[in-house]
């Protein structure tokens, strides 16, 4: 399929920014190495653990493609748990269709989830990240349902599905 010349430069626009920002992650240093989590592992560890996309996305800070996410269609009764360290994140009554493309919640489960500020973009934004583990997770933003009004955009590489009692 060949591309035309608008295709090209937004293609070539998209590569910088991508470029740009792991320049910036890596001259800013990874956030997570200067906290500690209580489920540790070596980073060759975690590679062979998670594979190469959901390394990307847990210990990396990537993002997936928006729709590629098997558990967006997820609807099942269940717990969304975490794909590093298997703690429980959101049960399944908490999921909603955002119309995002990433798996959305409204609420997490109790003392799952931590936070901090994320700028990689150049603006404020909220990354969320597992509390046991300190994968990175999504980000959570304030245009959500109630009764919360929060919408936890979660990346399902980060996440697996446990069926059963919500």
């Amino acid at each position: 399929m060949a591309m035309d010349r608008r295709q090209m430069l937004g293609a070539g626009g998209l590569a910088l920014a991508a470029v740009a920002i792991g320049a910036g992650r890596l001259l800013a240093g990874d956030a997570r190495a200067e906290e500690t989590f209580p489920y540790r592992l070596s980073d060759a560890e975690w590679r062979r653990r998670l594979g190469p996309d959901a390394y990307a996305v847990l210990r990396r800070e990537a993002t997936e493609p928006p729709g590629s996410s098997p558990l967006l269609k997820e609807h099942r009764p269940g717990t969304f748990t975490c794909r590093g360290c298997a703690l429980p994140l959101f049960s399944s009554r908490t999921k909603y269709d955002s119309g995002t493309g990433w798996p959305s919640f409204w609420r997490p489960l109790p003392d799952a989830v931590g936070t901090r500020g994320d700028r990689s973009l150049g603006y404020a934004r909220t990354e969320v990240h597992c509390r046991r583990c300190g994968g990175h997770l999504g980000h959570v933003f304030d245009d959500g349902p109630r009764p919360t009004g929060k919408r936890y955009c979660m990346n399902g590489l980060a996440l697996a599905f446990v069926p059963g009692k919500a």
